[in-house]
């Protein structure tokens, strides 16, 4: 793991934020960093190669693949989790909740 990404496993992990994130999972022929499994989330962290032309199109071609299986994918550079933590943890509470509720409105009574 990058620097970045044991800053944030060491605040996903352990059920910490109220539901339980495991990191690395590998899911549909790719390597999640941080998955939620109750949420479908994918939560990723993004170096440098992620912002050159090829890696844009690999990372859009791979989010819109997980979204086809229902999973969402918030990404982040790495950066962000430095400069603003804080803001990182804030958007993937609100990211689980809003999927944990969707999939209740889903899911038949």
């Amino acid at each position: 793991m990058t620097v970045a990404e044991r800053k944030l496993w060491s605040l996903l992990r352990k059920n910490q934020l109220g539901v339980r994130f495991r990191r690395q999972v590998p899911l549909h022929g790719y390597v999640l960093d941080f998955y939620c499994p109750k949420a479908k989330l994918d939560v990723e962290l993004d170096g440098s190669q992620h912002y050159t032309s090829q890696g844009v199109r690999k990372d859009k071609e791979r989010d819109n693949d997980l979204q086809r299986e229902g999973i969402a994918v918030l990404r982040f550079a790495s950066s962000e989790v430095f400069q603003n933590l804080e803001g990182v943890i804030q958007a993937i509470i609100n990211v689980t909740e809003e999927q944990i509720a969707q999939k209740k409105n889903l899911s038949p009574s």
